[in-house]
């Protein structure tokens, strides 16, 4: 194609011939297949990818245990990652070329209701996630709508900011929490995202940051991130009614009653986590005789996104020391047997 006098370039010199990516054909049964890179298309851009992170959801589609119609098989998984854009699409803004960038995952429509009122991951418009509905990272390239994109600073870790998917929801839970200094919060659980939004809740100036966790090995990485204390479930009885704001991140069962009876009468309480127990239940005239404000936390949207990108960016977060694992594509089911273990931290996957 000829370009005319004064058009932008649309690609950058391409470090692969073919591209590669792991393809779950069915729960359980994977390969990983070679194609040529696709050729963005109006408004999209093609990302490689430097680093994309395995967590739980993955080990979910492995294993065929995602909620109904939140998988789509086949399907290339992963939807934490980074990575460098290579080219650009009609319509998509030539500056990126050459970026560092993140990129949510909701394919949201941007016009029904819950969209246009910035609540872009509960699109009306049906379920549609980067690595589950549509192909995702674990793979040499990713092509996606280039306004999912978020630049990176020139010189970011792309190790690292592979993380920023479970950071985006730390900070959606932060953000529904609205800590003030000096007040006393709590964090339950202190895996990724709870050590994620512990660096968040540091940055607020607590007067008093507890975690509290089961594992103890868990305790030198949540003080690292700035919590002032940390304790193990059976210790927490005396904390009771004792903070003004409470997130839970762990999804066990029992930790959202936790959440509940640890803050104040007229405090405030965000749930992130899923537990897998059904019966895992907090009674309704707990949260009304002490009026609390209760909050949950589904995915990220696209402000959750920009505040997480700005602290990283600032150096607020800093994910690189959850990092324990990196491997190639080939050994995807390896790193999700790896994943799974109770000391694991981050695991990546490194085209």
């Amino acid at each position: 194609m000829t370009r005319l006098p004064g058009d932008l370039p649309r690609s950058a010199p391409r470090s692969h011939l073919m591209t590669r990516a792991v393809v779950l054909d069915k729960p359980g049964t994977w390969r990983v297949a070679a194609a040529e890179p696709p050729e963005p298309g109006p408004g999209e851009a093609l990302v490689e990818i430097a680093a994309a992170g395995i967590c739980g959801s993955d080990r979910e589609l492995f294993a065929d245990t995602r909620p109904e119609g939140f998988a789509a098989y086949p399907v290339t998984p992963g939807h934490e990652w980074s990575g460098t854009v290579v080219a650009v699409g009609p319509g998509a803004d030539a500056g990126l070329l050459a970026s560092r960038v993140v990129g949510e995952g909701y394919r949201s429509c941007l016009t029904c209701d819950n969209c246009r009122n910035g609540e872009t991951n509960l699109c009306a418009a049906g379920y549609d996630e980067t690595g589950f509905t549509s192909p995702g990272a674990f793979a040499d390239h990713l092509l996606l709508p280039a306004r999912l994109l978020h630049v990176l600073a020139p010189d970011a870790d792309l190790r690292a900011a592979a993380l920023l998917e479970p950071a985006a929801i730390a900070a959606a839970g932060v953000r529904k929490l609205r800590p003030r200094p000096g007040e006393s919060v709590a964090v339950i659980g202190a895996g990724t995202l709870g050590v994620l939004t512990v660096q968040l809740l540091a940055a607020c100036s607590p007067a008093r940051l507890v975690v509290i966790d089961p594992r103890p090995a868990r305790a030198e990485p949540a003080l690292r991130a700035g919590a002032t204390a940390f304790h193990g479930p059976d210790r927490i009885g005396p904390l009771y009614g004792r903070f003004d704001a409470v997130l839970e991140s762990a999804g066990a069962p029992g930790t959202a009653y936790a959440a509940v009876a640890l803050v104040r009468r007229g405090g405030r309480v965000t749930i992130t986590g899923i537990p897998g127990d059904a019966a895992d239940a907090v009674p309704t005239t707990l949260i009304v005789t002490r009026n609390l404000s209760l909050h949950s936390v589904f995915g990220s949207t696209s402000a959750d996104w920009a505040f997480a990108v700005r602290a990283f960016n600032a150096g607020i977060l800093a994910p690189a020391p959850f990092i324990t694992a990196e491997l190639p594509l080939e050994d995807y089911e390896r790193g999700l047997e790896l994943s799974s273990a109770p000391t694991a931290g981050k695991i990546l996957l490194r085209p």
